[in-house]
């Protein structure tokens, strides 16, 4: 069995990320706006929704601009990062793929797990060496031998 192709990607600002945040963003605040119309009830619990609304838009909009100015890198055996973000021996998992837009979890022993929105747009003509690379089964590690 083959593993993928050494590739490199550059992660940026995406505007499929930030319009897929927005939107789900979207749908809450009106889901918010529903039941503020919907239910009279104390003036604090109609603050805490939008205050708690507030902070949702400020975690959506650092969300999307997770990466930015980071290079990833996949040298046949594990993942990197160059760049903003240094990180090196990772392992990727992808958490929602969209086809053209790529939600990823670089995680690399004794460091926080990092977080990525790759999107086609970025490098066309390498999106299907990346997607290979982040699909194909990592290669089989050698047994230990000996007896402990």
């Amino acid at each position: 069995m083959h593993s993928a192709p050494a590739v490199s990607y550059p992660v940026g600002r995406s505007r499929l990320a930030r319009r897929f945040v927005l939107s789900l963003w979207s749908l809450g605040a009106a889901g918010v706006v529903a039941w503020c119309l919907q239910f009279s009830g104390p003036p604090w619990r109609t603050a805490l929704l939008l205050v708690a609304l507030l902070v949702a838009g400020m975690a959506a909009w650092r969300v999307v601009r997770l990466g930015e100015g980071t290079q990833l890198q996949w040298d046949g055996q594990q993942w990197s990062c160059a760049g903003s973000w240094q990180l090196t021996g990772a392992s990727a998992s992808v958490h929602l793929d969209l086809q053209s837009l790529l939600l990823v979890r670089l995680h690399a022993p004794g460091q926080a797990a990092a977080w990525l929105w790759l999107e086609r747009g970025a490098f066309p003509a390498r999106w299907l060496d990346l997607r290979r690379a982040l699909h194909a089964a990592a290669p089989a590690r050698p047994a230990p031998t000996g007896a402990a």
